[in-house]
């Protein structure tokens, strides 16, 4: 395998024998994390219509959840959503899946198997900083499974809405289900990560030994079915998150509103 990359970095950059559209998918991935990068950076930095309270709704964005400056009373000379934005990011910049698609969209390393690399690359692996950074992937997944926590709290109080009386009352609205939708998919890109599949089913020696042994085998089973699908879980994830802000924002605004399907009193 060592010798194969060889050859082709020698050949130059894109030399190949395939005769496949094989530059669609890093061009896509290129397109489509560069998007959701520079919209998201810029939502975070807006530090406003982050939160939408119309007709008794409470909508909070994922990218300022949970709510740090209210809770601790800062006044920060810039967007709060920094505080909480790098543990998301930090958990999907070092995810397995995405480590190979900007690898490739990014950095051309390779772009494509038996493709030609740009130039010669004495390879490393992720032995040497920053890229020796991605071993702390598990921790990542620590801190995102809390903000998670946070993100399934908003998305239920969003089925709940508040009368001029100031009762809550169960009901839903087109935001409710936007928050919702949003929550499972992130759920589903989380709860499928190589790192849970090493907590719960990791540094056992036989699965039938022990009541705790096939318990931990069991869930560690139900984790691999979300794995199989972790790359469609990242994407449909990355955008469900975007466009819940989006949605938030717009209504937050003024300029799209929030259709209530129905509310029992």
């Amino acid at each position: 395998m060592a010798e194969s990359v060889s050859i082709l970095e020698h050949k130059g950059f894109g030399v190949t024998q395939r005769r496949d559209n094989w530059w669609v998918k890093p061009l896509l991935v290129f397109i489509g994390l560069s998007a959701f990068g520079i919209y998201s950076t810029w939502a975070a930095w807006q530090g406003d219509n982050f939160l939408f309270t119309g007709h008794g709704a409470y909508y909070l964005s994922p990218f300022y959840s949970p709510q740090v400056q209210l809770w601790f009373g800062l006044h920060l000379p810039f967007s709060f959503a920094f505080l909480i934005l790098w543990i998301p990011l930090g958990f999907r910049a070092t995810c397995y899946y995405y480590r190979k698609t900007y690898y490739r969209a990014f950095f051309a390393d390779p772009a494509a198997c038996a493709v030609g690399e740009p130039k010669h690359r004495h390879y490393h692996g992720e032995r040497k900083f920053p890229f020796i950074l991605q071993n702390i992937h598990r921790y990542f997944f620590y801190l995102a499974t809390i903000v998670l926590l946070f993100l399934w709290y908003d998305a239920v109080r969003a089925f709940f809405f508040r009368s001029a009386a100031g009762h809550l009352h169960f009901g839903v609205g087109v935001g409710s289900l936007v928050m919702l939708i949003n929550v499972i998919a992130l759920s589903g890109f989380s709860f499928g990560c190589n790192s849970l599949r090493h907590l719960v089913g990791g540094k056992l020696d036989c699965f039938s030994c022990s009541r705790t042994a096939r318990a931990r085998y069991k869930i560690w089973g139900k984790v691999s079915i979300l794995n199989l699908r972790h790359a469609e879980w990242a994407w449909v994830s990355l955008f469900s998150v975007g466009l819940t802000d989006l949605y938030i924002r717009l209504c937050a605004m003024g300029t799209l509103p929030d259709v209530r399907l129905f509310i029992i009193k």
